[in-house]
This record gives structure tokens, sequence and C-alpha cells, in this order.
């Protein structure tokens, strides 16, 4: 992958699976809502001074959601932060860069 170009769309991992159950509460406190699911399905990545991963999330039986999550290089020691989301998408619904 080139620096700051898109990776191509993958199968979400046990890893980014971690990084979206950091980044829940975050969600959740924005769209101010509790999502029972809360599921990785998909993510693409992009590497600038740290990386944005683009995230698919299952948050209901039939909804999707859309996050942008930053995580700064290791020697920051920050977790993830939860920059940017959209709602009300589908699982067929591409990853793009929003």
């Amino acid at each position: 992958m080139m620096p700051g170009g898109l990776s191509d769309t993958e199968p979400a991992t046990p890893e980014i699976q971690k990084i979206t159950d950091e980044v829940k509460p975050q969600f959740e406190k924005k769209t101010n809502r509790n999502c029972s699911t809360f599921q990785a399905i998909e993510y693409r990545s992009q590497v600038v001074a740290g990386i944005n991963y683009f995230i698919k999330v299952q948050i209901s039986e039939d909804e999707y959601a859309h996050l942008r999550v930053f995580q700064a290089l290791p020697y920051e020691n920050q977790g993830p932060r939860l920059d940017n989301f959209q709602t009300g998408k589908t699982r067929d619904d591409p990853l793009i860069y929003f």
C-alpha cells in the first residue's frame, strides 16, 4: 500500500475488531445510542502520520455504520480515536474515504 492511498477492502480481522471495540463507547456517546451489536465486517486502511482505518460495522440486525478511526504511531501511546462516522449504511455500501 502506498502512503496516503487507501488499501483494498479486506475482511475484518481480530485486530480490527479490537480497534472497533475500543471506539464503541465513543460511537455510542456521539450517536446517543447503545449498540448491543458492534461487529466489524470489513475495513480499509490509509497510512498517514499513523493509520486511518475505515471500518464497516454492523450495529443492528439490518443497520451498518462506517467508522473512520485514527490510530496514532506506537510511540505516542494513544488509543484509537473515532474521527468520523456515517450511519444508515447497508451491508452492500462500499467503504470509501469520508
